[in-house]
């Protein structure tokens, strides 16, 4: 007796309604957001349990307390709902498309693995999106009076004082203020970036990732605790959709009619792009690795590649993403063998890629 089981969940109550296997609607009730209160629900419910929700700030909280009391738990990417909505019809809609299998997409989750750098990674994050605003706000605020700001000598504690006696006596005290959430700000991040290290250090396939040209430490420990495992991609294409470095065609009216009745394809245009749906952390990561190779110029088989593409007639910023790429696949590839980088094997994975 196989029950399929769709929850809407919202802060103050979840909907959830349950549908048998062959389709036919048997309840619906509300409960408190609640995890004793939900897990009695549940249990509540006879048969294999058939799990689903959508994606959202609760759902590593509901998978991780209600696993236990089901037969599968899946989480879908949040959709496009058109027509008619409330909380009754999206869980009966989620419990159906569970049941013949027409979920869009469902996300990977991995709640109890890499937990607390899990959260010290979102800690950075925070840390530096916050800083990186104040920082903004500051310059913006001297543009603002016609003073330019090139370089970040204006963010230099030493030279502060300097900078406010450019600004008039209205705007010194504004100025005075942001200096101080800039340096408080900028403590923030080196203690939570010192927690992170400090955690990254017990879990030995950081210490292998951070070997991968432009990855380092940092960008290390916040790439394990998304990705969690490797095997999840059986090939790097498939990583590299997932970081938002996939390349797809987009093309339309594909097919014309001959004058005896056939379809053969037509001669159309396709756009090519990267795919859109993608986690951004991990894009942001990849790009941020491949401007690091860029800049420091150290004259390694990846800047080299760089040069010949730029020397090719390549735009900096299609050279760019396909440096972005060849560092994902080489992530990819010394995670799944756990072995750290060695030079020499990447003109494999560099031919490989441009065959791709």
């Amino acid at each position: 007796m196989e029950r399929y089981i769709g929850l809407d969940a919202h802060a103050p109550s979840c909907t959830i309604a349950v549908v048998s296997q062959a389709g036919k609607r048997l309840k619906d009730f509300p409960v408190e957001t609640n995890g004793q209160a939900l897990v009695e629900a549940i249990r509540m419910i006879p048969g294999h349990k058939h799990l689903v929700f959508e994606e959202g700030l609760q759902s590593a909280w509901l998978y991780e307390t209600l696993r236990p009391h089901v037969d599968e738990v899946v989480v879908a990417g949040v959709t496009k709902s058109r027509g008619q909505k409330s909380d009754k019809r999206d869980a009966y809609g989620l419990a159906e498309k569970l049941r013949t299998g027409s979920l869009d997409k469902k996300i990977f989750k991995a709640p109890q693995q890499f937990t607390l750098l899990r959260e010290l990674s979102r800690a950075h994050i925070t840390a530096t999106r916050d800083l990186v605003r104040v920082q903004a706000r500051l310059k913006s605020l001297y543009r603002s009076r016609g003073i330019q700001t090139p370089g970040g000598s204006v963010y230099s504690s030493r030279r502060r004082v300097d900078w406010e006696k450019r600004l008039p006596a209205s705007a010194r005290g504004r100025a005075a203020r942001l200096h101080e959430q800039l340096e408080f700000f900028k403590e923030q991040k080196k203690q939570v970036e010192a927690d992170l290290l400090r955690e990254s250090r017990k879990h030995a396939i950081v210490r292998i990732l951070e070997t991968a040209p432009g990855i380092g430490p940092i960008r290390a420990a916040r790439l394990v605790p998304i990705v969690v495992t490797p095997h999840r991609f059986r090939t790097k294409r498939q990583f590299w959709s997932y970081c938002g470095l996939g390349i797809v065609t987009r093309s339309s009216s594909d097919w014309v009619q001959t004058a005896d009745g056939g379809w053969i394809r037509a001669r159309v245009p396709q756009t090519r792009g990267l795919s859109r749906q993608f986690n951004h952390v991990l894009k942001d990561i990849f790009k941020g690795a491949a401007t690091l190779v860029i800049t420091q110029r150290n004259k390694g088989p990846l800047y080299h590649r760089y040069e010949r593409m730029l020397a090719g007639g390549t735009k900096p910023s299609l050279a760019k993403i396909t440096l972005a790429r060849i560092i994902a696949a080489t992530v990819l590839r010394i995670w799944k063998d756990e072995e750290e980088y060695q030079p020499e094997r990447y003109r494999r994975v560099s031919e490989s890629d441009r065959n791709a």
